[in-house]
């Protein structure tokens, strides 16, 4: 089972982040992002580079993330 240590492990190993929260219960879990390397990208762009950070783990074991992406300004 992922726990959501293991999703904020991934995030905080594959994107340099100033803040990351992740919370769930196994199944469907929650992240808060905030990386400098979301600077003028649409909330898409942030949200597919959080999912590369996670190495392929979305859509196998990991299947419900609801993002919530920034950057450290807003």
């Amino acid at each position: 089972m992922i726990r959501p240590e293991d999703i904020q492990t991934w995030i905080e190993q594959g994107l340099e982040c100033e803040q990351v929260r992740v919370a769930g219960d196994g199944h469907h879990f929650e992240a808060v992002v905030v990386s400098a390397a979301f600077r003028g990208k649409s909330r898409v762009q942030q949200h597919q580079i959080v999912y590369e950070a996670l190495k392929g783990q979305m859509g196998g074991a990991l299947h419900a993330l609801a993002l919530q992406t920034g950057t450290p300004e807003t």
